[in-house]
């Protein structure tokens, strides 16, 4: 299993961040890279809650998400071709007394098949660098949209 911890500031409060993140429309993708169109599906979707099916290249999950507590989401992988029931993600937003928010991003990647066990060793060597460029792009659209 790999654990891979991330920290960024953006100019997005909790909530325009937690708005992008279950925005689950086409264009998701334009976000959050690994979300491509063709993969996404929302099974059920409430106030607070979500069954989407996400991936890109071959790599699909589908994963509960809770945002009940809009300062800490939790993603929960339920079934995947190649992650196992440890994967998921958690966000913790926390606003900053200058008005920006510390977006601390922990991703867990536990691989149930040859290519995800692969995949998880390779991401403990080149995860925060793939991983940290991935989020910066995820804030930085975050920002433009809400600019907008």
């Amino acid at each position: 299993m790999t654990t891979i911890h991330l920290q960024r500031t953006t100019t997005a409060t909790p909530e325009e961040f937690v708005a992008a993140l279950t925005d689950f429309g086409p264009g998701r993708s334009e976000v959050f890279s690994r979300s491509a169109d063709g993969y996404l599906e929302v099974h059920e979707k409430g106030t607070d809650q979500a069954d989407v099916t996400e991936g890109s290249g071959g790599i699909w999950e589908r994963m509960h998400y809770d945002w009940s507590d809009v300062h800490h989401v939790v993603v929960t992988t339920t079934d995947s071709n190649t992650w196992g029931g440890g994967s998921g993600f958690t966000y913790t937003l926390s606003p900053r007394p200058d008005g920006t928010t510390t977006v601390d991003l922990v991703e867990v990647r536990d691989g149930k098949t040859l290519r995800g066990r692969a995949l998880g060793f390779a991401i403990g060597f080149i995860g925060n660098r793939v991983l940290g460029k991935e989020l910066e792009h995820a804030i930085e659209a975050i920002e433009a949209r809400n600019n907008a």
